[in-house]
Formats: C-alpha cells, sequence, structure tokens
C-alpha cells in the first residue's frame, strides 16, 4: 500500500527552498583561505544568505479518490482543504549531505497538515527526512539550462498522526481508515525552481504530489512494483532520458484488474514548471509473445499535471481481463510514445525479466565505529522476490568530487565494510549491514569521507541483461572522521575551527550569533547549548548541515556546558592557524566557476562528470 492506492488525495501549489550557496563549493570549507566575498554574490553563488528554510506555500487539494474510478462527491470538504506545513514551529530545512554529494539534499523537521481554508487543521504528521531522487532534465533549452530546468521527486510517510473531527468528509473518513498503521504515504515533484533574486517568486518553485495510506511492512520511500527503467543519453546536467520520459513506477491492482502509473516526474515540461510537452501520443502496453496495449494516456489535457498528479489509473472505464492480466504478470510493461500517422515505439520499459531492487533509507551519516542497517527490497514483476541474490559494490561514480585542489571522494575503501553478497528472504527483503571505520582526514578541511554503495540484483549484473540502471539508486554514505578534542575543550583547542567554518558557510547566523567571535558566542550560551542539543529532526537543531560528528557535538555542548573560573566557556590559548586563516583574508576573492550561475546542483554534477572521467 502505498500513495498509490486509494483513497488518495492530490495536491498542488509552490514551495521554497532558500539555502546558503556558499557552500556549493568545496573549496570554501577551507578556513585558511576562505575570503570575505565568498560571502556575496558573485563569490558565494547565487544566494549566499540564504537560511535553508523549506516551505509549502498555497497548496491545494486538487483532486480525491475514493477508489479507481469513483472520485470523493463534489461537496465533500477535503476539496476545499489546502495541504500545509506546520503552524507551531519553525520551517523545516533542506539540507545537503555533503559539497560534494549534493544530489541527495534531504527535508528535515517538516510537518505536513491537511487544513481548512481557514488554517485549522484537520490532520498533521511528522514528515520522516528522506532525499530526493531521480533528479533529472525535464525542461532543458535556452535559458533553462541548469537547476531552472530540473525536475526530481520526494516520497516518504508521515507519522504520528494527530486527527482532528474529520466526521463531515467521506474521504479524510476512509483515509484515516486506510491508515490502519498509524502512517500516510506521501510523494510531491518539485520543479520550476527559481534563482532570480530580483524576483518576486526567488527560491521558489511548483510542487504537485499525492497523499493516501502507508503500510508498515512496506518499503517507505519508494513502491514495490513495475518499474520503468529509463535509458541514457548523452548531454545534459543531470539525466535525459533517450525514450523523452523518466524513471517511473506503476503498480497493478489485479483484483480491481486496474494499473496505477504514476508519470509525475516523468513527462518533459514546455517550460520550467509548465505543461507536459506534447510528444506524441503515449500508451501503457505490455510486451511478450503476445504484446497489447492497456490504453492510451491523456497528458495534455487541461490541468491534467496539477490535478492528478501524473498518477492515471488504467484501462479507463474498463477492467483489464484474466488474459491481459496473466500477459502482464509476466512479461515488461512500456510506455510508448507515438507521433501523428507513425507506429508506437517504446519510451521506456521494465528490465526484460521484471526485476527490480532498491535501499529504501538511501542515506546515512556514520559516525567511526557505527553502522548503517539498510533495508532493502527486491522485486519481480512487481511481487516480492523471494531468495533473490543480491550484490553490493562500492560505487563512486556519481559522487562530485573534481580535479584538485577539489579533495577527492571515496577514499580510503577500507574506511567501510558491508558483505558483497547476500540473499533476501521469502518477502523479498534483505538488510545490508555497513559498518564504518575511521576514514581519516583524507579530505582536510572538509570533516569525514564519502562513500557510494550499489546494490544490484546478480543476474542483472550478468552480460546482455539488457538492465537499464538508474543512476541515482545508490545508498549515499557520509563517514565522520574521529575527533580527539583538547581536555577540558577549549575556544582555540577544539571549538573554534568547528565554529569559523559554520560562520563563514552561513552568513545569515551572524545577526543572530557570529559563531567565529568567541565573545559573540559567549553571550548566546544557552541558546546554542540548546541548539547543539535539539535531536536532528527538530528544525531548529543546529548545524543545519546535520554534518557534525557525535564526537564533535558532545565536544561542544561539554565546553558549552563547563564554564572556566571566569565563569565563561574555557578560551585557551591561539593557535598558530589562526595568523594563517587572518593574513589569508587580504587576498583577492576569486572568481566563481562559469557554471556557478545555472546552480549548485548543476555545477556539482559538472564534478561528478569530471570524477567519473577519471574513474577506469
Amino acid at each position: 500500500m502505498s500513495y498509490l492506492n486509494p483513497p488518495r488525495l492530490h495536491f498542488a501549489g509552490r514551495f521554497q527552498a532558500a539555502p546558503s550557496t556558499v557552500n556549493n563549493d568545496p573549496l570554501h570549507f577551507n578556513n585558511a583561505t576562505f575570503q570575505p566575498d565568498f560571502q556575496q554574490s558573485p563569490g558565494g553563488w547565487w544566494n549566499p544568505g540564504g537560511d535553508a528554510a523549506w516551505r509549502l506555500i498555497d497548496c491545494k487539494v486538487t483532486s480525491a479518490w475514493l477508489d479507481h474510478d469513483r472520485q470523493a462527491a463534489a461537496g465533500d470538504p477535503v476539496l476545499t482543504c489546502l495541504i500545509g506545513d506546520s503552524d507551531r514551529a519553525p520551517p523545516a530545512k533542506i539540507v545537503d549531505l555533503d559539497p560534494e554529494q549534493q544530489m541527495v539534499s534531504q527535508i528535515w523537521g517538516l510537518e505536513v497538515r491537511i487544513c481548512r481554508a481557514d488554517g485549522s487543521t484537520l490532520l498533521r504528521g511528522r514528515f520522516e527526512p528522506v532525499a530526493f531522487m531521480d533528479i533529472w532534465d525535464r525542461a532543458s533549452g535556452p535559458g533553462n539550462d541548469g537547476d531552472i530546468g530540473a525536475g526530481t521527486m520526494f516520497q516518504s510517510v508521515l507519522t504520528d498522526l494527530e486527527w482532528a473531527d474529520v466526521s463531515a468528509s467521506p474521504f479524510l473518513i476512509a483515509l484515516k481508515q486506510a491508515a490502519g498503521d498509524g502512517l500516510l504515504s506521501i510523494k510531491f515533484n518539485v520543479d520550476g525552481y527559481n534563482m532570480n533574486p530580483a524576483s518576486a517568486d526567488f527560491t521558489r518553485g511548483r510542487v504537485v504530489g499525492t497523499i493516501g495510506a502507508a503500510a508498515a511492512a512496506e518499503p517507505r520511500h519508494f513502491v514495490v512494483g513495475r518499474h520503468f527503467m529509463a535509458a541514457a543519453r548523452p548531454g545534459g546536467n543531470f539525466f535525459v532520458p533517450a525514450g523523452g520520459v523518466n524513471f517511473c513506477a506503476a503498480i497493478v491492482d489485479a483484483a480491481a484488474g486496474k494499473i496505477i502509473l504514476d508519470l509525475g516526474n516523468a513527462l518533459i515540461t514546455k517550460a520550467p514548471g509548465g505543461a507536459p510537452r506534447d510528444i506524441g501520443t503515449l500508451a501503457l502496453a505490455w510486451q511478450g509473445p503476445t504484446p497489447g496495449t492497456v490504453d492510451t494516456i491523456n497528458y495534455t489535457a487541461d490541468k491534467w499535471y496539477e490535478t492528478t498528479a501524473g498518477v492515471v489509473t488504467l484501462p479507463a472505464g474498463r477492467k483489464l481481463t484474466a488474459a491481459e492480466l496473466t500477459a502482464i504478470g509476466g512479461h515488461p510493461l512500456v510506455i510508448t510514445r507515438a507521433a501523428a500517422g507513425a507506429n508506437p515505439r517504446v519510451a521506456v520499459a521494465e528490465a526484460p525479466n521484471g526485476t527490480y531492487v532498491r535501499a529504501d533509507a538511501f542515506v546515512h551519516r556514520l559516525n567511526p565505529g557505527g553502522d548503517a542497517n539498510v533495508r532493502l527490497f527486491a522485486s519481480k514483476w512487481g511481487q516480492p522476490y523471494a531468495n533473490a541474490h543480491i550484490v553490493a559494490f562500492l560505487d563512486p561514480s556519481q559522487l562530485q568530487s573534481g580535479d584538485p585542489p577539489v579533495p577527492p571522494v571515496g577514499t580510503p575503501t577500507a574506511a567501510v565494510t558491508f558483505l558483497a553478497n547476500l540473499d533476501a528472504d521469502p518477502n523479498g527483503v534483505a538488510e545490508l549491514v555497513i559498518q564504518a571505520g575511521d576514514p581519516g582526514t583524507v579530505r582536510s578541511f572538509i570533516d569525514g569521507q564519502l562513500y557510494g554503495v550499489r546494490p544490484m540484483l546478480a543476474e542483472d549484473q550478468a552480460p546482455g541483461s539488457e538492465f537499464n540502471t538508474d543512476p541515482w539508486e545508490f545508498i549515499s554514505l557520509l563517514v565522520w572522521s574521529g575527533f580527539a578534542p583538547d581536555d577540558p575543550p577549549t575556544w582555540y583547542g577544539s571549538i573554534q575551527p568547528i565554529f569559523q567554518q559554520y560562520a563563514n558557510l552561513y552568513p545569515i547566523m551572524k545577526p543572530i550569533v557570529d559563531l567565529a567571535d568567541y565573545d559573540s558566542v559567549c553571550g548566546n550560551v544557552r541558546m546554542l547549548a540548546l541548539a547543539f542539543g535539539l535531536p536532528v529532526d527538530n528544525p531548529n537543531a543546529m548545524p543545519v548541515t546535520r554534518d557534525l560528528s557525535d564526537a564533535k557535538r558532545k565536544t561542544i555542548l561539554r565546553w558549552l556546558a563547563e564554564p572556566g573560573p571566569d565563569g565563561k566557556p574555557r578560551k585557551g590559548t591561539p593557535q598558530p592557524q589562526a595568523a594563517v586563516a587572518a593574513a589569508a583574508v587580504a587576498r583577492p576573492a576569486a572568481a566563481p566557476p562559469a557554471i556557478a550561475a545555472r546552480g549548485g546542483k548543476a555545477a556539482a554534477a559538472s564534478r561528478r562528470l569530471a570524477l567519473r572521467n577519471r574513474t577506469p
């Protein structure tokens, strides 16, 4: 069960993501060479004053479905509802894993509400933090290059559900009953991002999504179903599907005789945040000895995207026959496209053998000596793949290092260990345990090291398997370096280098507390102790980047809690490095790379290509 199953509702509106762009450049993490101009445009890229806030703005319910072919009645109050974020907490935060892995930006501290037009809450739930997936060049072309033309999506669950009186809405009654495991499934697509500081819509874009029920035994961040695997075409910033349709998923409801297909992050648009581009007649079909067509997809209809979020139930007006279900149950589903008067050709298809495997939680931050227990779900023809043989291997190819002096990633490889071969259980589920050691300080001024681990089914690695790999479906790991503080910790010993880096990268903090200034920090001890002590999923947690190891966090909290004889946190003795850093400030600022104007994600992707070209 997921957002694809009824009852479900669709919504559309705007979102805001306001990251600080100072940290888009890995070299800006070097305290010794950081320059004041890096906190302003252009040296600090296009939004150096960002506060990392992530918000839902003016999102309205656009449709609601009680069953595959039955919408909520026109008078159901849910159709006048809004989808909002918290009315009792600060905004959520959008956070990159690392300057050299910016393709898994996560939303932390988001609360999602279904509320009346007056703002009163009917349902609220906590959005489990997740990173975006399947970023691609959705609206490429002149003026749309880079982040502006990108599209991506987030899928997660809402937990800790709080229901008000929903008795006036038959749809919300049905949704509450369906959420028997105390979970809702939510998926939303974002595109049309505005990077123009002079625009009233700066840092905003379009969001279109779906909310349905979730089952505890299912993955929380993707659907066990039928997965369409796009082939790549050369070029672009992120991913350009050769057939014009991006990665997408569907489920087959055999009992209802229906297929529910999600094209929300799969169709090219006319412009960023615009309507789908007409790329010909699209149809859902199947291959095999007796191929056939399920139905065409009416994706060019007016307001189709906003009212469906790209989710379509096929075939319309009828059920699949027993013969069709038998054929579909053992042969690849495909989406075909055809120009006027031309024969259909396959735009995107399932793997020829119908197999698929993916990690559910695919972003992890690890301390030396810690581990990540990653659940893998294997399926075949949309059903759990019992006893599937899975292989796992290090894959740094999508990380975004670059030429020196940008630090290297993925080394030393011995800092992460895991079983290279494992078998799924009868439900198609396997647990990959990844253990972290101490990677040392290979990256010098950036704490820890990045690794990529890719799980695949063994049979899909075989020559001739014709399996199209999704480049984004791997596990991203940030493994922190070991840290030995001075004892007791002091400002000039352990604390100043950490705080200086945050002060450099997030200038929005300076009017509140200047983390580079000892006296300013001493004047805000209680506030800092609270913020550094909050759970990492709290929107007020410091640091906003969530890139602080347990050892460093404990040291900071100890330093704040154990003052010296003067009643202030211990200052200690200045280190020689401080003078070096001060001298470096006088040097003229270096210009940002030309690609920076196209956005942090596009710039990171260009470094990724440089790394891949060097990888044997």
